[in-house]
């Protein structure tokens, strides 16, 4: 034990020199945590972002995607995408799309979850029934809704047989339905994963509160409207933000389904891309797709996120 002289005082304080404890130096032997990181952080940067620079790069490039020589024309790729019409329909497939289908998808999965809280004989048959289809590859349900929508398929017949017959119509050989089946079997497709987020977030609301609102004589429609959907507020956030930018990524359902068509009518991004770029060999072009896709599902994500937090703000929570 040693002393030292305090400035203000002058008095004399004792420094301990004693060595530190196993307890201190087992802390001060302790690895950081970058090393377990390591892994995921070179994953994330050395392959995503590496990914992600070189598409960059490729879109300022005139390109077949086999040419050695290939041709630098600067932002040129980018201003013929802004004078692209079927690029533009794309996008407006895209809004239309996201619409229609979170919005259905949304009202069907909180039913589901908000039924099945309640007490259903055979209620994890129904769980199991709803959450199948999110588990069906796309390929292999494709084959069967062509077949189901096709002109001479199980629907027309159907709508036949039932006295329905002036419904019948080539559903995926017209512009005018050939989209509405699209969004359909993309609703059937993802209902379920948002039936099982809202009824996983429906169990940590608090039961007392629930219990509370029936004392005091609310219906079970005005418990699900006032305290039921602001409590998987949430929840309902994240399904925007994954349902933007699902939207804009989607491409196996109508590339298997119409391959885009008829005549466009169901163009997305993601088809769009994967044709320009490698039946139609513009690599380069495609490129500049997918940059314009990654900022516009950027920018769809945070504007989700920003409404929410500005709404939150508001209303205090």
């Amino acid at each position: 034990m040693t002393s030292t002289t305090s400035p203000k005082t002058g008095a004399r304080r004792p420094t301990s020199t004693a060595p530190p404890s196993p307890g201190d130096r087992g802390r001060m032997a302790r690895p950081s945590g970058l090393p377990w990181i390591m892994p995921a952080f070179v994953l994330v940067v050395g392959i995503l972002y590496y990914c992600i620079g070189e598409t960059g790069y490729l879109s300022t490039l005139d390109w077949d995607g086999t040419s050695p020589t290939p041709t630098s024309v600067g932002l040129g790729n980018y201003e013929q995408i802004l004078q692209d019409p079927i690029f533009w329909q794309a996008i407006w497939h895209t809004v239309i799309f996201f619409i229609v289908t979170f919005t259905a998808q949304t009202a069907i999965g909180f039913v589901f979850a908000a039924l099945l809280h309640s007490k259903v004989k055979l209620g994890t048959l129904y769980k199991v029934i709803v959450f199948t289809p999110v588990v069906i590859a796309p390929a292999t349900m494709a084959p069967v809704f062509r077949q189901m929508f096709a002109a001479d398929g199980q629907l027309n017949w159907t709508l036949d047989h039932i006295g329905l017959g002036f419904l019948s119509q080539p559903w995926l050989a017209q512009s005018s339905t050939a989209m509405p089946v699209i969004m359909f079997i993309t609703v059937w497709n993802f209902t379920g994963l948002t039936f099982v987020l809202y009824y996983a977030a429906m169990g940590q609301i608090d039961p007392e509160t629930l219990e509370a609102a029936r004392t005091d004589g609310a219906s079970n429609i005005r418990t699900l409207v006032s305290i039921v959907w602001p409590g998987v507020r949430g929840t309902t956030v994240a399904l925007g933000m994954l349902s933007v930018i699902g939207a804009l990524k989607t491409f196996d359902v109508p590339y298997l389904v119409t391959i885009g068509g008829p005549n466009y009518a169901t163009e997305f991004l993601g088809t769009y891309i994967y044709r320009i770029s490698i039946p139609s060999a513009h690599v380069g072009y495609g490129a500049a797709l997918s940059i314009m896709l990654l900022i516009l599902a950027l920018v769809g994500a945070i504007a989700v996120a920003v409404r929410a937090n500005r709404k939150d703000s508001e209303t205090g929570v």
